[in-house]
């Protein structure tokens, strides 16, 4: 299967993210041709600090490599180096409607904190041309972008009837760590909260252990456990196995839980999973990342150019 996925250069790449994208796209390059990009024209769609742009980008995609993305299997590259991403785009768009875009849920959990851009209301479209551009036929997401995977699928049905024959009907490979909460308990882990409610994949092993320990739980004794509990428990078996965090479930259920058990030990479980990730992290250089991300774009062109041939001479712009 043709596998195409994408991150965001944000600056922060946390647990969510791992849990929920990176660590799959690992297992996934084993046996399928895997795509993988730093879409930063996805990223400018919200207030960014440009001068911090150029670094996040590098960032991001040392993350992406130390999580065991190896160049040699899978291709990386920029989003904005390969220009025909824009240019599809801009060709879906005349075939998207805006009752569809109007219904994207993370459009309006986004422009209700930022400005209502015409760039984050496209932003579907812009995904949906990341993933047909290069024929994908899985993408793997959490839960919160199957409704964009969704409108792919759409999108490319109907191209396929209106114009011809292109594009296959991407599915969304759902993560095994489908949402992750916040440590505050309240929504999921993001980037954009407060730093105490999300767990880095930079931070020290003493950073986690403050973070878990001030994590969100109910007092474990009421009837009734609450979401940030069982997310903390759940948690807990993403690092150490179902079976091991039944156990302290089983506790909250009886009410015999005691949390300064349970937070020191899937804080560690948490460093120790994090220790190779952040040791082959500090082994990668600017400038191999730099290198890695043109070779990869400049593998891709042809095929994105030959799509968007094949584009536009089904939709009569070829003359």
């Amino acid at each position: 299967m043709k596998i195409f996925s994408g991150i965001q250069p944000s600056g922060v790449v946390h647990l969510g993210n791992y849990l929920g994208a990176m660590k799959n796209w690992a297992k996934l390059q084993a046996e399928n041709e895997t795509i993988f990009c730093i879409v930063d024209y996805h990223a400018i769609t919200v207030n960014y600090p440009k001068e911090e742009l150029p670094q996040r980008i590098i960032s991001a995609a040392k993350d992406v490599l130390a999580s065991g993305i190896d160049p040699e299997k899978s291709t990386l590259f920029l989003q904005s180096d390969v220009k025909e991403h824009t240019e599809l785009a801009w060709l879906l768009n005349t075939i998207t409607t805006m009752g569809e875009l109007t219904r994207m849920t993370q459009y309006k959990e986004k422009a209700a904190k930022n400005e209502e851009r015409v760039g984050l209301f496209d932003y579907p479209v812009l995904m949906a041309a990341d993933i047909l551009l290069y024929k994908a036929e899985g993408v793997p997401v959490g839960e919160d972008q199957v409704q964009h995977v969704e409108l792919t699928r759409d999108l490319a049905r109907r191209f396929n009837t209106k114009f011809g024959q292109i594009f296959p009907e991407p599915k969304a490979l759902l993560t095994e760590a489908k949402r992750v909460g916040s440590l505050s308990g309240e929504g999921k882990m993001s980037k954009s909260d407060a730093v105490n409610t999300y767990v880095a994949l930079t931070d020290d092993p003493e950073t986690i252990r403050q973070k878990i320990a001030g994590a969100t739980t109910d007092d474990g004794h009421q009837s009734e456990i609450s979401p940030a509990t069982l997310n903390l428990i759940n948690l807990y078996g993403e690092f150490v196995g179902t079976e091991e965090a039944n156990k302290f479930l089983e506790q909250r259920k009886a009410g015999t839980i005691k949390y300064s058990e349970f937070k020191p030990l899937f804080a560690e479980a948490i460093i120790k999973e994090l220790e190779p990730f952040q040791k082959r992290r500090d082994e990668i250089t600017d400038e191999e990342v730099k290198k890695i991300l043109a070779s990869g774009a400049e593998k891709l062109r042809p095929f994105a150019q030959e799509t968007i041939k094949e584009v536009k001479e089904k939709m009569g712009l070829v003359i």
